[in-house]
């Protein structure tokens, strides 16, 4: 059973920071440095001085982005830059976009979820992670004690019911409201015992499903047992047994989850040679000519690689007289060995490529026309362009007690660092 509760979020003072639009940022896992430029010249007061500061070469154990971003924490509070609420709240925010042409809207609770061990069953997660990511994570926690940006959790509504109580919430003034012209931001506080107390109530037998933020998680897991081991007397409703995150329902309309596809480079000559063959021991292969490709919300039945052939795209479906056994071994469920992500990571890079650099021989990337572009300009050999994953697989590999391959979905659009914020310090 989640344990959900409302909890006192910091937020800025629109009176000294002025729009909001400025000073927010996404998650730091999708920042590149360029964007980190950016977002350090938009505004003094932007969130990824605290998210994900800049480095520098002379960066040291007293005085590094970690360190930085504790300094600029505190400054901020101590000057009104950051505001503490007075009431402990839960947050409901709508997220507006655009998507294809086509406006959606999106609508979740920012909440404090206790922490809970993976094999307690209460909190799924989906995706590998990299230990690497969580380390640097860890630092910044340690530094701060505050988190800048909440995890993205799913669950199952039935009924709606937290989402007709929550929509009913959003016809009073919000709270905040803000555009940056692609997407849109309102937020309102549910201080009010009852409805407060109808939420937990409702979401208390709910299973969540981390969506976005395996690494956060796990990290935060991390940072919890370093806490209780320095104050083994703590109690339970520490700050830092929780999780700020935000819960959107498996049935909201707005719920949008997108491909991550995988460009590869540093295959050497005679594999890469080999490969159409290889593929073919597997795969029914078809030919499509790229000017009559569809790259954009693609929803065939194969996964396309671009490379392979100049000037086509390779359609590739898996042979129904091949025992998925045997293309991906391992103790996984066919559910699990017949998806997209699967097929690629575990058969074809894993298997039929071998072994390529950790850090550079492959990346990935939501947008099939950008992958398209790596592979023509000559930046990677190969693109595997791979279908969505419909939210139910994810929630049905979770429950499972199964993990993707890591980068296997992308929730779109990513959630805002800096609308709420969270101390790591006192009580519930």
């Amino acid at each position: 059973m989640a344990e959900v509760h409302p909890f006192r979020g910091i937020r800025y003072n629109q009176d000294i920071v002025g729009d909001l639009a400025n000073v927010i940022c996404p998650p730091y896992d999708v920042i590149s440095p360029q964007q980190q430029q950016d977002y350090y010249r938009r505004s003094e007061y932007n969130s990824v001085r605290l998210e994900y500061g800049v480095e520098s070469p002379e960066d040291t154990s007293e005085n590094n982005k970690h360190t930085r971003a504790a300094v600029t924490l505190r400054q901020w509070l101590e000057n009104n830059t950051l505001q503490a609420d007075s009431t402990p709240a839960f947050y409901v925010h709508e997220h507006n976009f655009i998507y294809q042409g086509n406006r959606k809207q999106r609508q979740g609770l920012i909440a404090w979820v206790r922490l809970e061990q993976w094999e307690n069953k209460v909190i799924f997660p989906h995706e590998n992670t990299v230990s690497g990511i969580k380390s640097d994570r860890l630092e910044l926690m340690r530094a701060c004690a505050a988190t800048f940006s909440p995890l993205f959790g799913i669950y199952e509504d039935p009924g709606r019911r937290v989402s007709q109580l929550l929509s009913v919430q959003t016809k009073r003034r919000p709270l905040l409201q803000f555009s940056d012209g692609s997407e849109s931001h309102k937020v309102w506080a549910v201080t009010e015992p009852e409805v407060v107390q109808r939420t937990s109530h409702f979401l208390s037998p709910r299973d969540v499903y981390i969506a976005d933020g395996h690494h956060r998680y796990e990290t935060a897991l991390a940072y919890q047992e370093e806490r209780q081991r320095s104050n083994p007397s703590a109690s339970d409703d520490e700050a830092f047994n929780f999780v700020m995150m935000t819960l959107v329902s498996l049935s909201d309309p707005g719920l949008l989850v997108l491909p991550i596809h995988r460009l590869v480079r540093g295959i050497p000559f005679q594999v890469l040679a080999e490969l159409k063959s290889q593929l073919a021991l597997y795969f029914d292969m078809e030919s499509v000519s790229l000017s009559e490709a569809v790259f954009s919300d693609y929803k065939g039945t194969s996964i396309r690689v671009l490379g392979l052939e100049p000037g086509n795209v390779t359609e590739l479906k898996f042979r129904h007289a091949i025992s998925i056994d045997e293309a991906v071994p391992g103790h996984y469920s066919e559910a699990y060995k017949r998806l997209d992500v699967s097929l690629v990571q575990n058969l074809i890079i894993e298997k039929l490529i071998g072994p390529l650099d950790e850090v550079d021989g492959i990346t990935y990337t939501h947008d099939a026309k950008h992958a398209q572009r790596q592979v023509e300009n000559g930046e990677y050999q190969l693109a595997f362009l791979v279908n969505p994953i419909p939210v139910l697989a994810i929630k049905a590999i979770s429950d499972a007690g199964e993990r993707m391959p890591g980068k296997s979905t992308y929730f779109h659009p990513k959630l805002p660092t800096g609308l709420v914020s969270t101390r790591l310090e006192g009580r519930i």
